[in-house]
Order: C-alpha cells, then structure tokens, then sequence
C-alpha cells in the first residue's frame, strides 16, 4: 500500500513538473512580452531544447497516470499497467537521444534574462536544466519503485505481470543508455537507423588476423591490441574508437570515431579461445578476416554472445524459411556453419 501510494504520488508531482515546465517556460518563448529577454540562438528551437517533452506530458496525464490511479484498490494491476503501455514508453529514447543537443543549447544561454525571469515567476529554486532531466530520473524511478512493489508481492496475483514489467523498464534503460552513445558515433558514411536496433554497446581489447584457418593466440600475442568500442546492431557489428572530448570547457563527453563494420549475414563465432575465458573470436566471410575480442569480465563476454547468436539463428530460421518455400522436399542442403566452441 506505502510503495503503490508513493508510486501515483510521485506521477501526480511529475505530470505537475512537466506542467510547469510547458507552461512556465516553452510557452513563454512565444510570449511577445518575453521575446526581447531571449538570446537570438534560442530563438525557433524550443523542439531542440524541449524535445519531445509535451508528448511525454501528454501520455502521463492523459493516459498513464489515470491507469495508474486505478491501482490504488487493485494493487495487482500495477504490472499491467506498464506492460499494456510498453510502447508508449519508447517515446522516452526520443527525448534521451535529443538531450545532448539541448543541453548544448542550455549552456550557450542559461545565464540570460529570459531563464532568470522565468524561474522567477515560477518562484522554482531550481533552474530549467534541473527539470529537463526529470523524465530521465523518472525513468530509474519506476524500477526502482518495481523492484521494491516486488519485495513484498512474493505470492498473489499480478506479480508475474509485475516481474515482466520491471524486465521491461530494465530493457527501456538499457536501450536509451545504449541509443545515447550511438549518438555520438562520427564518421560513418550512412544511415545507422538502416542497421537495425542497437542491441549491445561496450569497450573491448580487440585482435586483428586476416588468414585463413584457426587464429594462433602465440601469434597475435606479439601484437598489441586496439582498443576499440563495438556497437552490435541487428544487421552489423560496428566497431569504433572512443575518444574523450573536452568540447567548450564543460563536461568531458565521449564521442566515437568509426573504423569499420562487418555485416552480421557474414558474421561467424567461435566461443572460446584458448588461455583466456574472456575472450571469443568473431570471424567474416569465412575466416577472410578473423577478430579475437577480449570483454572485461566473462559474465560479459557471455551476453555477448547471446545476443550474437539470437541473431545468427534468427537468421538461419530465416533462409530456411526462404529454402523451403522455394525447394521441395526431395531438395538437401548443407546448413551454414556459424558456431563453434573453439
């Protein structure tokens, strides 16, 4: 009863905060009243400095708080609520991708009079950057207030909705931080939307070979790896250099500098390399070009790999899919070889 209360009381004051934020400040730069105040770099880009923040204010107070209002006698709702909504929720990967660019946009001008007099009227004791990251700490928020809903639901009805809906705000957290460092890859000559959903993103030491045949550890032990951060996407495998950038004096940021990507129809794996259980061997058009990649703990390297061979089997069901439909029955074929244990 005390965590569901605090979950609804918390939606009321964050719809409110939104509210406040619409009104008090993004209103306010079509106030011609205001518009003198404003610097000229803030003019027409309340989009970049507000992202998609309405359509987010929309949802809660329209549609997300109301469902959740109607747990306050159902307590075994409360999963259901987030599950039958998990869609809505991507809206927040929007708002998160646009973030850099609006703080950017902040830092130019937070000094002016414009923010000034509006945090004045609004009497807040906190500046505008202060709200804009409510929806990130929103987010954090409910599966923290999950996890807690879960401790003491151990055995009634919901609590499999209530554990598939903590699973899926994990999996929203996970896909915003990982769309946050996609935004800052530079130099890749393309769309990287057509590559698919970004599955996996983390630094590895990686070893390059391209020969046919096993890979010999004695023989890339001479050599000093690169460091490099992979982004595995559904079609392709990207693999970049992370570079600390200063920028204009603020916050260190990280961008990552593309080096190369191998499409993941053509991708292969071997599980285990020889003298060191971190590491796995990614190899490309049959071994052309061979990869050993070493993560920083084997728990990692394992999800990995899962995730590497969700999609090579996804991928196998689908020729087969295709086989099949244009071959008949007495036809055989030989399977595409994808995995090995080393």
């Amino acid at each position: 009863s005390h965590v569901i209360n605090e979950l609804i009381e918390t939606e009321r004051v964050y719809v409110e905060e939104l509210f406040t934020v619409l009104t008090g400040y993004r209103a306010e730069m079509d106030n011609p009243a205001m518009v003198l105040l404003m610097p000229p770099v803030l003019r027409n880009r309340k989009d970049i400095l507000f992202g998609n923040m309405p359509e987010i204010y929309d949802f809660h107070n329209k549609i997300f708080l109301h469902s959740l209002e109607g747990c306050l006698g159902a307590p075994e709702r409360v999963g259901f609520c987030f599950l039958d909504r998990r869609e809505d929720f991507q809206m927040y990967e929007k708002y998160c991708q646009n973030k850099p660019r609006s703080e950017s946009l902040w830092r130019q001008c937070s000094e002016s009079t414009f923010f000034q007099e509006c945090q004045r009227k609004l009497e807040h004791k906190l500046g505008l950057d202060s709200y804009l990251l409510k929806p990130v700490q929103r987010l954090t928020k409910y599966q923290l207030l999950l996890k807690e809903l879960l401790k003491y639901s151990t055995s009634c009805d919901g609590v499999q909705e209530l554990q598939e809906a903590l699973v899926a705000m994990l999996d929203l957290l996970k896909s915003v931080n990982d769309s946050m460092h996609q935004i800052s890859i530079t130099g890749y000559d393309g769309d990287l939307s057509e590559l698919g959903k970004v599955l996996m993103q983390g630094s590895f030491s990686v070893w390059t070979g391209h020969r046919k045949g096993p890979t010999k550890m004695k023989d890339l032990a001479r050599f000093k790896p690169m460091q490099r951060h992979l982004f595995l996407y559904e079609k392709a495998l990207v693999f970049c250099k992370k570079r600390e950038d200063h920028g204009d004096g603020y916050d260190k940021t990280s961008s990552y500098s593309f080096k190369h990507f191998l499409k993941m129809n053509a991708v292969g794996i071997t599980e285990n390399v020889k003298g060191d259980h971190r590491k796995f061997e990614i190899w490309y058009s049959g071994r052309e070009e061979v990869y050993v990649v070493q993560a920083q703990t084997v728990d990692l390297k394992m999800a990995w790999l899962n995730e590497i061979r969700k999609i090579l089997f996804k991928q196998q069901e689908l020729i087969k899919g295709t086989f099949n439909q244009f071959h008949c029955g007495s036809c055989s074929t030989t399977e595409p070889f994808l995995f090995s244990h080393g």
